[in-house]
């Protein structure tokens, strides 16, 4: 594991531009007088040597820094591991509305070992966990539920090379707006300090403890052990501090949990409570959950909370994962910038059940 304070030093050392590349490489510097603006993202096939001089050339056209250009894209090789484990993800048969059940999923991802090592972390980093709670207003075991579900607690932060996760990816087209910003960023990283050791992740780009995409690294990582330096991929206090920041931009509102289980009356009227505004993302998450209604016009309808409730006036909205006769849930806000880290009310609903357990 790198030293931190060296990462500036690891990057003065960086390979040099190749020499002697002539007119016709697609990767030789361009004139910077002829590059005034990015070029447009290209559409269709290309083969992988003209992908990677079109890429140089937005590269330049940003600013990125000719030392990270030609320490990246010369050599860059395309991924098919990336490519396959992309494609591989499941979507559903075309067509379907059939939404698994919840409890499975549960029995899986709420687990006695995934609790108590989310306590013992809580015991072993509480000074830091509780100063960034105090600053951010994010509670401190919503920080720790995020951790453990993307990286099992930093235990598996992913061994892909970004570059060539990212670039093969952008190339392959399917998603080639989203990766090949995204390949953008991670060289800007590079030019920010990081070293090409840093800059390991997932098959599709997310990286570090925290599982961010390189432009959130660039945006929202931070130094949570005051060195000076935000290393989401061997600080965890830098983890921590970094997924506080998101959730913070995204709107989390301090001194609010997520939400609280509730009984809800046989017989109840849930075409009484449906939303009436279409959602501005994730239709298929959001639609799942009813209007916004406060607390107390919950109780009036005869939702009871199970064990704690929250004041009247907090604006809440129901979510019965499993349909109606099982458990049930009032959400909050914050729910929301939950499904803003991964949208699924699956993902969601377990990171919330999990920091209350965390906590208890």
């Amino acid at each position: 594991m790198m030293r931190k304070t060296a990462i500036a030093i690891s990057l003065m050392m960086a390979a040099t531009p190749a020499c002697g590349q002539g007119a016709s490489d697609p990767l030789a510097p361009l004139p910077t007088s002829n590059v005034t603006t990015v070029r447009a993202t290209p559409t269709g096939n290309m083969s992988w040597e003209a992908y990677k001089g079109h890429l140089a050339a937005r590269a330049q056209a940003e600013g990125i820094s000719q030392r990270s250009i030609q320490a990246v894209l010369p050599s860059l090789q395309i991924n098919q591991t990336s490519i396959r484990l992309d494609r591989s993800q499941p979507g559903g048969a075309p067509g379907s509305t059939t939404i698994p059940p919840y409890a499975p999923y549960y029995r899986r991802h709420v687990t006695r070992d995934i609790i108590n090592r989310g306590k013992a972390e809580a015991r072993q980093h509480w000074d830091t966990l509780w100063r960034i709670q105090q600053q951010t207003g994010v509670d401190k075991d919503i920080l720790l539920a995020i951790y453990g579900k993307e990286t099992s607690y930093g235990r598996i932060t992913g061994n892909f090379d970004l570059f060539e996760a990212l670039g093969t990816l952008a190339w392959e087209g399917r998603r080639r707006d989203l990766f090949e910003g995204e390949f953008m960023a991670a060289l800007k990283l590079l030019d920010k300090g990081y070293t090409r050791a840093h800059l390991k992740g997932s098959y599709a780009g997310a990286a570090g403890k925290t599982q961010f995409m390189p432009t959130n690294i660039l945006t929202l990582a931070a130094d949570g052990d005051g060195d000076g330096f935000a290393d989401i991929w061997n600080s965890e206090p830098d983890a921590f501090a970094s997924i506080a920041n998101y959730l913070v931009q995204k709107g989390w509102e301090p001194g609010i949990d997520w939400g609280i289980a509730v009984n809800v009356p046989a017989g109840f009227d849930r075409s009484s409570v449906v939303r009436t505004e279409p959602p501005t993302r994730c239709p298929a998450v959001f639609n799942r959950h009813s209007r916004w209604m406060t607390m107390a016009e919950w109780r009036a309808r005869g939702i009871t909370p199970v064990t704690t409730s929250f004041s009247d006036g907090v604006m809440l909205k129901l979510f019965e994962p499993d349909g109606p006769g099982n458990r049930a849930y009032l959400l909050t806000h914050n729910y929301d910038q939950i499904l803003d880290y991964n949208c699924s009310n699956f993902y969601a609903l377990t990171i919330g059940l999990v920091a209350d357990a965390i906590e208890r």
